[in-house]
């Protein structure tokens, strides 16, 4: 076993799931996994409140401190970490000790600087983010757009910043069944930048009639404030629109692979892991023509200008009426899915981990 005794902090067990805390648990099991051969001495460490109880014990996490959130990251947290004698510790959603200086943290894009007023926590993000950057020994990130926006808003030399690309389940594959309704799908969280008030505009402009618009989103009032209240409001009041806060992963693959297309109407992200998610159960994909979606999707999916509603429209038109089209988006979406494996993303956070100790 190697001598080192690493941390993995895991306050992502504690949180409802969206994408930040996906990748903490996708790529913490693969770690575990992997780690029978890099055999790293890797311990998980949570809060006490454990939402996903399975999960933790699948980890062997040990649960430390009586606090919570980001008091946990702040006092509970440091503290365990003295008495061990400042080990090495590594987070995959944010936010660790701020001037505790051995740790890996895991940024995942820099959207409360973008999107501030989105943010109840942009004054704690304001203070917290700069100095953890400042004090730690690598970054992580998810995509090279992401590393460029970092490096260059907090001012630090790329070379600090290592990729570890998001990936999708093996479970996400097509399960087809015989609905007699007619839908297209969105998932992701009611915040401003999710742009979900100019998909609803859209979808009043499509010209192919009977058909709904199935919007998966949490709210999260209490981080997103009114904007998720807005949103929530907005659904109410349009016609043929069916939302569902939280949904559980097998109706998630259901929705996926009986919808006629997947739309991401997204006006800035880190990486944006529903549509891979979407494309790996068969379903083809309208996105945001932004810069992260190109380098991640590729000639995979149709893209549209998030901020003009008529064209929305008009791609999600021609993805349901061109079967061709339709088609083409099917295929090169199975292919582009399979490129994005949590096992790949696990073998560089090896290669990450191996470089940082070695720099030691």
């Amino acid at each position: 076993m190697n001598g080192k005794n690493i941390y993995i902090a895991a306050r992502f067990l504690t949180q409802p799931i969206t994408g930040v805390q996906r990748f903490g648990i996708e790529l913490s099991k693969a770690i575990k996994k992997l780690n029978d051969y890099h055999n790293y001495n890797i311990t998980f460490i949570s809060p006490k409140n454990v939402l996903h109880k399975e999960i933790a014990d699948f980890f062997g996490t040990i649960i430390i401190g009586n606090l919570k959130g980001h008091l946990w990251d702040q006092i509970s947290l440091l503290r365990f970490l003295k008495s061990k004698g400042n080990p090495l510790v590594i987070n995959f959603s944010n936010t660790l000790p701020v001037f505790y200086k051995n740790k890996i943290v895991t940024i995942h894009d820099i959207i409360p600087f973008k999107y501030p007023v989105n943010y109840k926590y942009k004054k704690y993000y304001n203070i917290i983010l700069p100095l953890m950057v400042k004090n730690s020994k690598h970054i992580l990130t998810i995509s090279e757009f992401s590393k460029k926006e970092i490096a260059s808003y907090f001012g630090i030399d790329e070379n600090k910043i290592s990729i570890i690309y998001n990936g999708v389940n093996e479970k996400f594959k097509p399960k087809k069944l015989q609905k007699k309704t007619k839908y297209i799908l969105a998932v992701s969280s009611l915040a401003f930048h999710k742009n979900f008030i100019k998909l609803i505009e859209a979808f009043s402009y499509l010209k192919t009639k009977n058909i709904e618009l199935y919007i998966i989103g949490e709210p999260n009032i209490k981080v997103f404030g009114k904007d998720s209240i807005k949103i929530l409001n907005y659904i109410k009041n349009a016609e043929n629109i069916k939302f569902w806060r939280r949904i559980d992963d097998d109706t998630l693959i259901e929705l996926y692979s009986n919808a006629l297309c997947f739309v991401y109407p997204s006006l800035y992200e880190g990486f944006g892991l529903p549509p891979l998610e979407a494309q790996a159960c068969g379903c083809p994909i309208v996105i945001s023509d932004i810069p992260v979606f190109k380098e991640i999707y590729e000639d995979s999916a149709l893209y549209f200008n998030p901020l003009n509603p008529y064209d929305i429209a008009d791609k999600i038109d021609q993805v349901i009426n061109d079967e061709n089209l339709r088609n083409t988006l099917i295929e090169k979406g199975f292919e582009n899915s399979k490129k994005y494996k949590w096992e790949k993303s696990a073998e560089q956070f090896f290669k990450v981990l191996e470089k940082v100790i070695k720099n030691d």
